[in-house]
């Protein structure tokens, strides 16, 4: 009689830090990403993951809280403090370049790289970014050049941020919309044009295995963490229990939100 042929499988779990870690090295060595950092334009905007993929870049420690200009922290959605906010990061045939991005992405071709996050994503490929200021934030300001030159946009986001459906929450969205708010009051702008990576497809494209999100959430440190099962080739299940060893000594990240006293647009926290 047939024995039934079973996978390989491993077994684990990923904080939010782990998990950034994890996408931030996964998008570094992308193809798409190395050809635009080495001769062409790559901007790689504000956002805590984002952060992790400009650390595997340049081997630089980032101020991860303060390369972002939108948060969700402390329990409300709201920005980070203009004085220390750092702008987004910059390269131009492999030098990083001190010029705005909004002046770079003009020039951007089809071999040109955004690396942008967001707050949202669902099934069917669509994601969603919240949106604080009324000019549609970094995605509203390049999604037309991104759409005209048919730019590379990827999107490394966490499974902890996968919704039900980012149109229907898109359609209860809008500052004007709200009329209470405990944290500030968004609009959601919704991208089908990016090239979502989670911790799936970041799995893969590093190890070629077969990853599947088994449980999400957990409690002290592990809000937001996910668990995965993973199937392959026993050598490289065994490399990506190496990689998680190595990636659950990653600290936990925390970012502040701006003081309340320097609101322009108070809310009710």
């Amino acid at each position: 009689m047939w024995g039934v042929f079973r996978l390989p499988t491993c077994l684990f779990t990923l904080t939010t830090s782990e998990s950034k870690r994890l996408l931030g090295r996964a998008v570094a060595h992308m193809a798409s990403v190395q050809q635009a950092l080495r001769h062409g334009r790559l901007i790689i905007a504000g956002g805590t993951t984002n952060a992790y993929v400009l650390e595997e870049l340049t081997g630089q420690t980032i101020d991860k809280g303060n390369y972002t200009a939108g948060l969700i922290s402390q329990g409300v959605p709201c920005v980070t403090d203009l004085k220390t906010r750092q702008a987004p990061a910059v390269f131009v045939q492999g030098e990083r370049v001190e010029l705005p991005w909004n002046e770079v992405i003009r020039d951007f071709t089809a071999d040109d790289v955004l690396i942008k996050g967001a707050n949202a994503f669902d099934l069917t490929g669509n994601a969603g970014i919240l949106l604080g200021g009324s000019n549609g934030g970094t995605i509203g300001q390049a999604i037309g050049y991104m759409a005209a030159s048919g730019a590379h946009l990827i999107m490394p986001i966490g499974m902890e941020k996968l919704v039900p459906d980012v149109i229907a929450a898109s359609a209860v969205m809008g500052q004007s919309k709200i009329d209470q708010h405990y944290g500030m009051a968004c609009g959601l702008f919704v991208v089908n044009t990016g090239q979502i990576i989670t911790e799936v497809e970041a799995l893969d494209a590093m190890f070629a295995v077969d990853a599947t999100v088994v449980a999400a959430g957990g409690v002290g440190d592990s809000e937001g963490a996910i668990t995965l099962a993973v199937q392959g080739d026993a050598d490289k299940l065994s490399e990506v229990m190496q990689l998680v060893k190595e990636l659950k000594k990653e600290p936990r990240l925390t970012a502040q939100k701006r003081s309340c006293v320097e609101c322009s647009a108070p809310c009710d926290h």
